[in-house]
Parts: C-alpha cells; sequence; structure tokens
C-alpha cells in the first residue's frame, strides 16, 4: 500500500450525528484519505465497544464512497496489526480516555496506530478520539472534576474537546491555562474539526456554522482565548 502524507483530524464533538449538516466532516476525512473508497476502522474502545456508537458509525459510511469496518476489544480481537496497517483511516469514538489509552497499551495499539500515522493512515476521532493524539487532553474521565491527562503524544500540545457543548469546559480550560498546569489548549466546539498534516495544524473546518476552534493560551494572571480561522462545509448536497 502506497504511503502518504501524515494526517490526524480531531473533532471536538457531533461527530457521526444527524445534524442539517449530518456526516460533513465524516465526507471531509473520506475526501483527505490516501486513496480513492478508503478503507475505514471504527475503533470503539472508549465506550466499551458499545454496539449503539457502531451501528451510527455504520450508519454514516453507508452514505460516503468507503469500506467501513470494526476493530473491538471486549470480544474476540483479531490481528491487530494487520488490521490496522490495513486502513485508510481509523476512525476513534467517544468515551473514557483514560480506559481506552490503559486498554490500548495493553495490546501495544499506541505503537501500531503511530506506524501506520507514518505511514499514511488518516487518524481521527471525536472526543476521546480527538484528545488522545496530543501530548495531554482535557479529559472528564474521572466523575468528580475535568482533569488534563497525557495521552500518547503523536501531536504536540493540550487539546479539549466540547468547549460549547458542555458548560463546565470553557471555565476549565481557562483555569487550568490561568494556573499553569497546561501552558495552550487547541479547544473545539461540537461541530469543528482540527485538521493536522504532519504536526502543523493545516485549519479547521465546522458542520456547523456557529463553531469554531481556539487556541487558549496564558496572558498575564488569566487565560486569553483567540478564535482561529474556520472554514465551515455546508450541508452535503442530495
Amino acid at each position: 500500500m502506497s504511503a502518504g502524507e501524515p494526517q490526524i483530524v480531531a473533532i471536538g464533538g457531533g461527530g457521526l450525528s444527524a445534524d442539517p449538516d449530518r456526516y460533513a466532516i465524516e465526507r471531509y476525512i473520506v475526501g483527505q484519505a490516501r486513496r480513492a473508497r478508503p478503507s475505514v476502522c471504527y475503533v470503539g474502545t472508549a465506550s466499551g465497544d458499545d454496539n449503539a456508537y457502531a451501528v451510527r458509525f455504520y450508519a454514516a459510511m453507508a452514505e460516503l464512497d468507503c469500506r467501513p469496518s470494526r476493530l473491538p476489544f471486549f470480544a474476540r480481537t483479531p490481528d491487530l496489526r494487520q488490521l490496522v496497517l490495513a486502513q485508510d483511516v481509523v476512525y476513534v469514538g467517544g468515551g473514557n480516555t483514560k480506559s481506552m489509552l490503559a486498554v490500548w497499551r495493553e495490546w501495544g495499539l499506541d505503537a501500531m496506530l503511530r506506524e501506520a500515522w507514518g505511514n499514511g493512515t488518516l487518524l481521527c476521532g471525536t472526543s476521546a478520539g480527538a484528545i488522545c493524539w496530543f501530548d495531554s487532553g482535557v479529559t472528564d474521565s474521572w466523575a468528580d472534576a475535568l482533569q488534563p491527562m497525557p495521552c500518547l503524544g503523536f501531536l504536540p500540545g493540550a487539546c479539549c474537546p466540547h468547549y460549547d457543548g458542555e458548560k463546565e469546559r470553557r471555565p476549565a480550560v481557562q483555569r487550568l491555562v490561568a494556573d499553569g498546569r497546561l501552558a495552550s489548549v487547541l479547544a473545539l466546539d461540537d461541530g469543528a474539526a482540527a485538521h493536522f498534516r504532519g504536526t502543523a495544524l493545516a485549519g479547521i473546518v465546522t458542520s456547523r456554522p456557529k463553531a469554531l476552534g481556539y487556541r487558549v493560551e496564558k496572558s498575564g494572571s488569566t487565560a486569553r482565548e483567540d478564535p482561529l480561522p474556520a472554514r465551515y462545509l455546508g450541508a452535503p448536497q442530495d
């Protein structure tokens, strides 16, 4: 299989949803894959391989020109390396980031994903599947409070999803930056996705007209929030 440019698309939330602009981000992702009619594998570890999420994935992929599959960990697990390295796109669902990464590391999937990424497999995902690629992410894996946690480190810096979709996200991120626990955070609204080529941010695309991405950095004793340029993908054509 031919190699392509390493790419990651981190979706702030709302992936695989039936918005008026449904599947706009997924359509964009399929269009960035290294070949036409790409193989797209869903990894639902963060939700314990919840079948409801897998059904949503297959419903979305049925509307796109691709070849979908699923990687399970809580049933009989296939040959991981063979499966992962054969994919053009790996799509990671949301849920508990800490538990997901623990399972991946036990199975060695983290190293396989890095190898696949280097070979041109586009890595993407929503919520937990967005923040997992960064040095660290702001997560609700703990029930009591949002916290930063170390992630895979494929991309530099920190990321937070659901910036406009969960009321505690914005104040928590600004507090973590103002307190110096995080130097800088890429914060993504629901319906906003950050597209990285290599480790550089190539742009923000959105499936909702008002969705944005932000760079949150310390300014004096507080946090400064700067919106990033975004391209609205619009509703898909019938």
